[in-house]
Order: structure tokens, then C-alpha cells, then sequence
């Protein structure tokens, strides 16, 4: 029985993943920082065992039809843990948000703002009150008819549609039509009703070229085939679908990621003409507060809406309440960096980081006490300035009565921590053990933690030679969210870092970077997005190392006199995979009143592949076994093979490069950090042969990296630029900044305050500069 008195979480014999029988003990009240190098473990321990471990004490005590209904991960493996109290989880894992889904829904301060306009809005003479989900573009009460909410309509033009005016309608004038047998079909059918498809589209009457491309009509008509030589061409009844039917209708129906972006390219995207934009119905535009509308107040920041609800004293009742709600909601927000925002800026325009302090925002207002909070990387995404405001968050959430555990790489989060759990020693199968769990100060005496190092001895940052640019690439003028105007000198070949607090206008302004313009090249950009959605997607497949895997496979004698081919190799297709649970490895389990769960596939263990294709080996592996293989222990096994796979390795070396060694070659994409999806694509471009100058860009490449880990990192960034490429990247990591050869910085603040180039130049320019924000971090990294 857990002593409700005990001041600490004993955990005893943790196995998650790579930890080691663990033993730990965490004072409860206090910040706890989990630090080690990526992979080394310390997110299987406070995510992976101490937080499921609370998730799952908690549906024990919840009935279990209800149980069903809340989606749950399975038991961690670990001997026992006491001293645990509740636990709330703030992961940086995306859903997938919809375009619906802003800022407003996940604070629900858009719930308060609705609730204000319907009890206390200004409404015409003689229009009765509405309901609040009327103020709602999500609901049928609330939405524009016109547009359904979604204030744009899509819409195709006669240039879209046909590029090149030049072309008849044989030669392909009609560009957004499909290719291969439905584009000729179409062209076909056109003939058949007796239109000229040989003639330029620009000679066409106008009168036709409108029917072709917009008309909602679909006729039928005999097509007669031209005859090829040798083959025999029946007549067939074909229907017409004019160019504008099919993009809107492939746009909205087509499941193919491909055909929808193909189609997007064809669409004008305009403010819808009924709402403007606005997303809602008449009436409820019609209401204000403060003379303004629901939609005009959800443009604004949020630190301006704050200004406009502070209402005069004289105000009802029901205003004063309302608006005192929702100041105090505003201010938790604001005080995490994210004034800037406004309520209906769309979720998946956030990054990783917004959306966790967003989430870290409602909790605070919860008023929770004595629960755990388990919070994975908060500072990820931040400038050194807003980490400060960050830290007198989790003070205020340690203040309340909770305990603060945190997974963190930023060395100043680390110095404000209580207590410190160091995981390691290093990644993967050499890691999994805690080397200190204590005060910070006494891991300075551990030699085997790599966080020391950082922690307590930083050097003053090596004196450089800033690389001297072969050119300059002109950006913009830009003019996109809150930049305006805004032109920037980027360096060619050479390491450039584009810095400012967050908000500022630093991935718009990288954004603007296209192939077109003059001194680009190739063009290379590498972010954070999942490299798979599903677990057959996994790092092998990503990085084309599991096609000559297969072809290795294929060679070997077993499988020729088997007769099987690359495609038996796969767990993807019919063949070589297990039936049973059709190369998963897994299957779900129903288990009546509980929530299906998932088991080993009881035919092939896991294995994905059936008997017969295990049965091939290859120097005394199968394919599931070498699948199983770290990157680094693979290495060493195609190694030792010599001159078979000479691709395998090249491959793994640049994974090795890039800091993966401790990841499976068949680890699932789903179970991969952003960070670790990044470095990924970048190790896939490392290995290509490069031709001529390429740009990569970079949209904070050191998030959810350990200070060790980013060294490795710009040891390759650097070898790029010293090969003849460029490099930008937008970063917070002033060490990475102070290794820059030039610093473009935007400010002075986020929102309608940033979207200026404040300062540019070599890092030590940019450090002595009046008007930066960045520049007080930047010189103390420059001085060590």
C-alpha cells in the first residue's frame, strides 16, 4: 500500500523500451528535470513509465464501460511504483488538427468570447438574442450557407486551368486534366460532339472554351477510336466532365494525396463573397461588442483584444463577469510569449512548441493541486527570452502544489530544476541507465554524463574564421503574416542562422525561399514533419535502406532456389508477409467491456513475415532479425560482409553521422520524435551523390536534441557548407547561432510587434546590437 505521506515517486525495476531494471526515487512538490542524450531513455521513464503508469491507476478506478470510450496505453513495464500521485500529460505529439481548430478551441477561450457576444452583445433594434453556438463558424447555427464556415471558397479560372493558350486541346492545352487513358478519353469525347481539338485553345470562340472547361452538363456520346496498327479499338460510350467539375471533384472526393495536391494547383482560393471571410451567418455579424464583431475580435491578438475587453466600470453585470473570465484566461497566454496570436489563427499553422504552451496556458487556469505534470521539451521552439517567462510558469504550476517533471535539453531549464534525473550513458542499447538522480549541482562529479559537460563546463565559443560568401541570394520583398516589405541578403555558401523570439516572422521569411529565385539551385528543405502516419512506414523504408536490404536478401542462394524475388522480402504485399496479421506484426485484441488492445501475432511473433521467407538467411540472419538490428549494430554486420552491400553501408553511415545510431532499423515512423524524423531526411539527402550548389533549409533542426547531439549535427552542417552549399536554419540555439557566419535577426517582438529585420551581419556584429532581443543571449554564448 502506497504511504500517502511519502514526499517521493519510488520507482523500482523500469524495463520501458531500452532502461535497465531502473531504480529511482523523485521528491514529489518540486521541478524535476529528466535529462541524457536523445534516446539515451529519459522519455520512457517520466512518459513511458511514471505517466502511463498514473493513466493507468486512474482507468482501474473508472468504470468500465467508460473505460471503451477513453483511448489508453497499455500497462508499462516496471516492477512497481509508489508514492504516485495523478498524473497530466503535455506531450509534444501532433494530432492531426483540422482547419477548424484554432487557437480559440484548444484555450476554449473562443467558448468564453461566444458566451460574451450572446449575453452581452450589442444587437440590432428589434433582433432577438441568439444562442452562443450562433457565434460559432463550426456549427449549423453559426456557419456562412455560403461557405460553410470556412470564410474562402475554391474556385478555378480559364488561366489556371489552361497555362498555355499556344496548344490545342490534343497537345494538352487543358493542363489540369488527368493524363494516361482518361485525359485521351476526354479529348476523345470532345471530338465526338464535334469540337475542334486540333486547333489552338486561344483561336477556340470564347463561347466553347467556356463550355469545355465550366459547364455542369455531362454528355454522353459513341467515340470511334483512332485505330492503332495491330490493334483492334471497339466503339464505347463515353461521358464528358468539363476540366472545372473534375479539379473541384477531385479536390473534394479524390483519397489520393497526390491527385488532391495535383488539383490544388488549378484552384484560386478567394474570401468567400456572402461572409467575407468572416465564417459566419449574417445575424450573428450583426452583433457586436465594443463596436466590433465576433470575427473582427478573434483576428486580433490577443494582447489588443485584451485592451479592447477591459470594460468600463458602468458596464451589466454580465459584461463585467464575462470579460473578467476572459482577461484572466488572456493573461496565462500572454504571459507564455503568445500575445501575438489571435484566436482564430488555425492550428496547424502552430508549431510544436505554440501548441504545447498553449495547452500549458489551460491547465494553469484548471487551479489543479497535487498532480504530477509531465511535460515533454516546453522550451522547444522558444527564444532565450521567452524561456525565462516559461520558467516562471512551471514555478507557478510548482507553486500551486503540483509536481513539475519535465524532459528538457535546454541547459537553462536544467540550472532552475529542484532535482536532476540524468539518463544514459549514451543512446539506444548503451544507454537506459540513471547515472544521478539529485540536487544539480552534484552531477557536476559524474564523469560518465554527457549533460555535465554542458552544464558546468562551457568554454567560451571557438575562435572562427567566418567564411567569406561566393554570392548573395536576394529574398523577397515578402509580404505574408506580419512581414511587410520585407526584403533580406542571404549568403551563399555559408552557414546563415535566422533568429528572433517567437512569432517573429522567422519561418515566414525562409518560407518565401523557392528554386526560382536567382543563386538557389537546388533547393533542399528538410523539416519536422513525420516522415510516415502509419507503423508500416518506418526508418528502412524512409530511407530507401530496406530496397537493397531486399535485393541483398534476393542474392543469396536460398532465395534463388526458392525463386524469390525482391518483392518476398517485403512485409507490405502478399507473398513473403504474415497473413495473419498482414505484416504488422500485431493484432488487436477485443476484450468485451475493456478497450481492444494490441498483442504479438500469435502465427509469426511479431516476426511480420511467414516461416518460409524467414527461412532465408543471409550470413546467418533473416530479414526479420536484421530489421531488429540497431543502425549501429547493422553497420557493423553489412561491414563485415565486404563488398556485398556497399550501398547498405553508405546509408548507415550517414545515420550514424546524423546521431541515429540507437534507432531500429524497423522502428516504426510513428514512434519517432520530430527531431528525430529531421535528421532522417537529413541523413537520406547526405547519402545522395551531390551535383552543384544545393540550399538546404533548416526550420530549427536542434529541437528535442541534447547540447551532444547538436554538435554532431553541425559537424555535418558545416561539412555541407565547406562541400559548396548553403545552409539556413532558423534557431534558438545560441550556440548553434554563435557557429553562424551570418545572423539575420527578426524582432523587435512576435505578432504586429516583430516582422522587422532588426539586426544582420557575422554573430559578433550582431551580439553588440542595441535593438535585438537575441543579441544579450548571443554575446554571453559568444563569452562562454
Amino acid at each position: 500500500m502506497d504511504d500517502p505521506h511519502d514526499p517521493f515517486v519510488r520507482v523500482r525495476g523500469a524495463r520501458e523500451h531500452n532502461l535497465r531494471g531502473v531504480d529511482v526515487d523523485i521528491p514529489r512538490d518540486v521541478l524535476a528535470v529528466f535529462t541524457g542524450v536523445s534516446g539515451s531513455g529519459k522519455s520512457s521513464l517520466a512518459f513511458g513509465t511514471i505517466y502511463a503508469e498514473a493513466q493507468r491507476r486512474y482507468f482501474e478506478s473508472v468504470a468500465p464501460y467508460a473505460r471503451r470510450l477513453i483511448h489508453q496505453v497499455g500497462a508499462p513495464k516496471v516492477g512497481e511504483i509508489t508514492g504516485l500521485p495523478p498524473a497530466v500529460s503535455l506531450q509534444q505529439r501532433r494530432s492531426s488538427p483540422t482547419s477548424r481548430s484554432s487557437v480559440g478551441t484548444i484555450t476554449t477561450l473562443s467558448n468564453s468570447l461566444r458566451m460574451l457576444f450572446s449575453r452581452a452583445g450589442d444587437y440590432p433594434p428589434g433582433a432577438e438574442r441568439l444562442d452562443s453556438d450562433a457565434f460559432s463558424p463550426n456549427t449549423a447555427a453559426g456557419a456562412c450557407p455560403e461557405c460553410h464556415g470556412l470564410g474562402l471558397v475554391h474556385r478555378t479560372t480559364e488561366a489556371l486551368l489552361v497555362p498555355d493558350p499556344s496548344l490545342s486541346i490534343r497537345e494538352g492545352a487543358i493542363a489540369a486534366w488527368p493524363g494516361a487513358w482518361q485525359g485521351k478519353n476526354l479529348r476523345d469525347v470532345l471530338d465526338a460532339l464535334g469540337y475542334d481539338v486540333d486547333r489552338p485553345w486561344r483561336n477556340l470562340p470564347q463561347g466553347e472554351r467556356d463550355w469545355i472547361l465550366f459547364t455542369d452538363e455531362q454528355p454522353v456520346v459513341t467515340v470511334h477510336p483512332v485505330r492503332d496498327a495491330g490493334r483492334i479499338q471497339r466503339p464505347y460510350q463515353g461521358t464528358y466532365m468539363s476540366a472545372n467539375r473534375y479539379v473541384l471533384k477531385t479536390f473534394a472526393d479524390s483519397k489520393s494525396q497526390t491527385l488532391r495536391t495535383k488539383a490544388e494547383r488549378f484552384l484560386d482560393s478567394a474570401p468567400c463573397a456572402v461572409c467575407g471571410g468572416a465564417r459566419l451567418r449574417a445575424e450573428s455579424l450583426a452583433v457586436t461588442f465594443a463596436g466590433r464583431t465576433i470575427a473582427e475580435l478573434a483576428h486580433l491578438p490577443l494582447t489588443d483584444l485584451a485592451r479592447i475587453l477591459d470594460v468600463p466600470d458602468d458596464a451589466s453585470e454580465t459584461a463585467r463577469v464575462l470579460t473578467a473570465d476572459l482577461l484572466a484566461r488572456i493573461a496565462t497566454v500572454t504571459e507564455l510569449g503568445l500575445g501575438y496570436l489571435g484566436l482564430d489563427r488555425a492550428t496547424p499553422t502552430l508549431s510544436a512548441g505554440e501548441l504545447q504552451r498553449l495547452r500549458l496556458a489551460t491547465q494553469l487556469r484548471s487551479g489543479l493541486f497535487g498532480v504530477v505534470y509531465v511535460l515533454d521539451e516546453p522550451s522547444a521552439g522558444l527564444h532565450p527570452a521567452d524561456t525565462e517567462s516559461l520558467l516562471t510558469v512551471l514555478d507557478r504550476l510548482k507553486a500551486s502544489g503540483n509536481s513539475v517533471f519535465v524532459v528538457e535539453h535546454h541547459l537553462d531549464v536544467m540550472r532552475r530544476a529542484d532535482w536532476l534525473v540524468d539518463v544514459g550513458p549514451l543512446a539506444g542499447e548503451h544507454g537506459g541507465h540513471v547515472l544521478h538522480s539529485g540536487p544539480v549541482a552534484d552531477l557536476a562529479s559524474v564523469a560518465d554524463s554527457a549533460t555535465a559537460r554542458f552544464l558546468f563546463g562551457r568554454e567560451p565559443a571557438p575562435e572562427r574564421t567566418v567564411r567569406e560568401p561566393r554570392g548573395w541570394l536576394k529574398v523577397g520583398p515578402v509580404t505574408r503574416h506580419n512581414l511587410r516589405d520585407v526584403s533580406a541578403d542571404v549568403p551563399l555558401g555559408a552557414f546563415t542562422a535566422v533568429t528572433g523570439v517567437s512569432g517573429s516572422g522567422k519561418s515566414t521569411l525562409i518560407g518565401s525561399i523557392t528554386e526560382e529565385l536567382e543563386g538557389v539551385g537546388r533547393l533542399v528543405v528538410v523539416d519536422q514533419k513525420p516522415i510516415g502516419r502509419t507503423p508500416r512506414s518506418n526508418l528502412a523504408t524512409y530511407t530507401g535502406l530496406f530496397d537493397v536490404v531486399r535485393k541483398v536478401f534476393a542474392a543469396t542462394d536460398e532465395a534463388k532456389a526458392r525463386k524469390y524475388g525482391v518483392g518476398r522480402f517485403s512485409f507490405n504485399v502478399a507473398g513473403g508477409r504474415c497473413e495473419t496479421c498482414q505484416g504488422e506484426g500485431f493484432v488487436s485484441v477485443e476484450l468485451l467491456f475493456l478497450p481492444s488492445t494490441y498483442a504479438p501475432c500469435p502465427d509469426c511473433g511479431g516476426a511480420r513475415y511467414n516461416p518460409e521467407t524467414l527461412q532465408v538467411a543471409y550470413r546467418g540472419r533473416n530479414i526479420a532479425e536484421v530489421l531488429d538490428l540497431t543502425v549501429e549494430g547493422a553497420a557493423a554486420f553489412f561491414e563485415e560482409a565486404g563488398d556485398d552491400a556497399p550501398a547498405v553501408i553508405r546509408s548507415l553511415r550517414t545515420l550514424l553521422d546524423v546521431g541515429l545510431g540507437y534507432l531500429r532499423l524497423g522502428q516504426p515512423a510513428t514512434e519517432l520524435s520530430g527531431g528525430e524524423a529531421q535528421r532522417i531526411k537529413l541523413a537520406s539527402e547526405l547519402q545522395r551523390l551531390r551535383r552543384g550548389h544545393t540550399l538546404y533549409l533548416l526550420d530549427e533542426p536542434t529541437t528535442g536534441l541534447h547540447p551532444a547531439d547538436t554538435e554532431v549535427l553541425m559537424r555535418q552542417l558545416h561539412g555541407l557548407v565547406d562541400a559548396g552549399s548553403s545552409v539556413v536554419v532558423v534557431e534558438h540555439d545560441m550556440a548553434v547561432v554563435a557557429g553562424a557566419d551570418w545572423v539575420i535577426d527578426l524582432g523587435p517582438g512576435g505578432g504586429d510587434e516583430g516582422g522587422h529585420i532588426v539586426a544582420t551581419g557575422p554573430p559578433a556584429e550582431v551580439a553588440r546590437s542595441e535593438d535585438s532581443r537575441t543579441a544579450p543571449y548571443l554575446a554571453r554564448s559568444l563569452a562562454g
